[in-house]
């Protein structure tokens, strides 16, 4: 597996009634498309996971490999806090066609090491698809450490991390630990040029939903080494970085889609819309940004 650069962790377009909005969806995989965006992870935390029914789970991911018909690479958000669940996630993301799994950390249950390990190499023996392990203490209250993704590096097909927890030192020790094969993807986009620089082969990325085009050139510029270029393009839009954080994702995300006329507004419970405070706070941004009309 050689997917590289700007990954969009694309949201799930809803109704008001929180029902998927099909048709939106497919729009969304073509504009991607059209932007540059490099690949695409279905149903990660930004897709709103946590809130999909199995089936529904498996249809998300099926139609946006259905609608991205092999332009760019998609990747399934298959990780679950219970083993036997991921497993099944991942067995349908790999009978639809998925071209990589993305697995988070379990979370609240707060597996030991050892745990996690056992958990990520047990997915890999049942399902023979390219894995990519998904650090996000922030989200899971389930840190897992660089010699514990150093152990699950010589699982032959768990191939990656997204390390989002925003340290550099990590990507660092994770490259030096498990050798230039093993890719490493930011989840961070506030220090996602960085990360390249120092080895990570893209970002998976909430920013790019609302700028795929300009997310897109950074990463092509910080791959191609060209270091100020990749700074220079990320400065113009750092203030989204920052302020697609302003509340939960994807609350702020899936707002500024919607005031880009992309999306309709609908988020499930317990997420709600953006707060007034918040819309002023992003609003700001998408206007110095270009984003809105």
């Amino acid at each position: 597996m050689n997917i590289r650069g700007s990954i969009v962790a694309l949201v799930t377009p809803m109704h008001a009634d929180g029902a998927v909005h099909w048709e939106q969806l497919r729009k969304l995989v073509d504009w991607h498309v059209a932007q540059g965006t490099h690949g695409i992870v279905a149903v990660g935390t930004t897709g709103e996971s946590a809130t999909l029914g199995f089936e529904e789970h498996d249809l998300v991911i099926r139609e946006v490999i259905s609608a991205a018909a092999g332009r760019v690479p998609v990747i399934a958000g298959t990780g679950a806090n219970s083993t036997e669940e991921a497993i099944r996630l991942t067995r349908d993301a790999k009978r639809d066609g998925a071209d990589a799994c993305l697995l988070v950390t379990p979370y609240y249950n707060k597996p030991t090491q050892e745990g996690l390990y056992q958990h990520y190499l047990a997915i890999a023996q049942a399902v023979d698809i390219p894995q990519i392990l998904y650090n996000v203490p922030g989200r899971t209250a389930c840190d897992m450490l660089p010699e514990t993704v150093e152990r699950l590096s010589k699982v032959p097909n768990i191939v990656g991390i997204k390390e989002a927890t925003g340290n550099l030192e990590r990507i660092r020790e994770i490259r030096e630990r498990c050798g230039e094969a093993f890719m490493i993807y930011s989840g961070d986009d506030a220090t996602a040029v960085d990360a390249i620089l120092m080895g990570a082969q893209g970002d998976i990325s909430v920013t790019a939903n609302v700028v795929p085009a300009a997310m897109a050139a950074i990463c092509e510029a910080a791959l191609a080494g060209n270091a100020e270029q990749a700074r220079k393009l990320d400065a113009a839009i750092n203030d989204l970085h920052r302020d697609l954080f302003v509340e939960s994702n994807p609350i702020p995300v899936k707002w500024a889609l919607q005031k880009m006329g992309m999306i309709d507004a609908g988020i499930r419970l317990p997420l709600t819309g953006l707060s007034v405070a918040g819309q002023q706070v992003l609003s700001t941004t998408l206007e110095k940004c270009g984003l809105l009309n």
